[in-house]
């Protein structure tokens, strides 16, 4: 099992940038493909970003694609997801979830473990 912890949300001005981390438990971390999720009130969760084992392939949402950049430090248990450009629809709250494996998974469904989320606001 691998247990996460987010942090790094805030509040940010449009156009500001943020970087969230999600801390990871256990010595397997490597095992896991990471993704980062979103959910905003009164809406379903949503993918944002997907990060394989290794770090060597990364899929993005269209709407964050070239503004969002996902990456992981297998030595540290650690997932970021830096965030540029930041716009008011933006806002949500981000979690970090993991999944055991290999494949490019999408689907909230689809992973096992999640943190509890980290606030993210970005006012006009």
């Amino acid at each position: 099992q691998v247990q996460l912890v987010e942090s790094g949300g805030g509040l940010v001005q449009a156009g500001g940038s943020l970087r969230l981390s999600c801390a990871a438990s256990g010595r397997t971390f490597n095992s896991y493909v990471m993704g980062w999720f979103r959910q905003a009130p009164g809406k379903e969760r949503e993918f944002v970003a997907y990060i394989s084992w290794d770090g060597g392939s990364t899929y993005y949402a269209q709407p964050v694609k070239g503004r969002f950049t996902i990456s992981r430090d297998n030595a540290k248990n650690t997932v970021y997801l830096q965030m540029n450009n930041l716009r008011r629809e933006d806002t949500a709250v981000y979690y970090c979830a993991a999944e055991i494996g290999s494949s490019l998974i999408l689907g909230p469904d689809e992973y096992d473990y999640w943190g509890q989320g980290t606030q993210v606001t970005v006012s006009s």
